[in-house]
C-alpha cells in the first residue's frame, strides 16, 4: 500500500497537478493519486484561480501535508536527496531554483493566452501581444540552460526540478503551434518522449473530451 497520497485535478488541463506528479515520480515516491471531484462547485471555484498557490496538488506523506508545487519540490528534494531533483553543482542548483521560481511566480499572460490542453492541437494560433514577451523569455531561459549544460535536459543528462516546471510549457507550445528554434524543439521532443509525461498523457486521454469550466490555466 502506498504510504503517500497526491491530490490532483484534471490531467488534461492542470499544469500544476502535472508538475507535482512529475516531481513525486522523479523522487521515486510510492504514492496513490487522489482526484479532486471537479463537479464540486467549491473545488471548481478553487481550481479556476489563476495561481499556483491553491491546495492542488497536495502531497501527504509520513504525517506531513505539503501543497504549492515549489514546497512539494523542496520537501521531496530534502526527503529524497539521491533522486537528483536539484543539480549537484552549487551554481547550477541556484540557477535551477531561480528559473523554477520564475515559472512558479510569473508568466501570467502566457497562462491566460495558452492554457494547458493536452488533447488540443492548433495548426496556427495568434498570440496576443501581452503573452509574446513571456514566450520569448522562456525561449531565452531554455537556450541559456541548454548551452550551459549541454542538454538534452535543461541541466544536463538527467531531468531536474526545472524540467518538471517547464514540461507543461512544452505541451502548450505544441498545442498552440509555437515555432521554436531547432535546439528548443529538440528539447521539447525530449520532454514529449519522457516516459513520465507519456504516462500522464495517457491518463489525460481517458478524461472527458470537454470540461468547459476547466478550460483555463490553474
Amino acid at each position: 500500500m502506498a504510504q503517500a497520497t497526491l491530490t490532483i485535478s484534471s490531467k488534461n488541463y492542470s499544469s500544476w497537478s502535472l508538475r507535482g506528479w512529475l516531481l513525486c515520480k522523479m523522487a521515486g515516491l510510492d504514492f496513490a493519486e487522489k482526484r479532486v471531484d471537479i463537479d464540486d462547485p467549491e473545488q471548481r471555484q478553487e481550481l479556476l484561480l489563476l495561481t499556483p498557490s491553491v491546495l492542488v496538488p497536495r502531497l501527504t506523506h509520513d504525517g506531513v501535508a505539503v501543497w504549492d508545487t515549489l514546497a512539494i519540490a523542496e520537501y521531496l528534494a530534502e526527503t529524497f536527496p539521491k533522486a537528483g531533483l536539484l543539480p549537484k553543482d552549487r551554481v547550477a542548483r541556484a540557477h535551477c531554483r531561480s528559473i523554477s521560481g520564475e515559472m512558479h511566480a510569473g508568466f501570467y499572460n502566457l497562462r491566460s493566452a495558452l492554457p494547458m490542453n493536452l488533447k488540443a492541437r492548433h495548426k496556427a494560433f495568434k498570440i496576443f501581444s501581452g503573452a509574446r514577451p513571456d514566450v520569448e523569455r522562456i525561449k531565452a531561459i531554455w537556450t541559456e540552460c541548454l548551452a550551459a549544460h549541454g542538454g538534452p535536459w535543461l541541466f544536463g543528462k538527467t531531468p531536474t526540478l526545472a524540467d518538471a516546471m517547464y514540461a507543461p510549457v512544452c505541451t502548450r507550445f505544441r498545442t498552440y503551434a509555437i515555432e521554436l528554434e531547432p535546439a528548443l524543439q529538440a528539447y521539447c521532443e525530449q520532454v514529449f518522449a519522457w516516459d513520465l509525461l507519456e504516462e500522464w498523457s495517457q491518463g489525460a486521454a481517458s478524461e472527458p473530451d470537454e470540461i468547459i469550466e476547466l478550460d483555463v490555466e490553474f
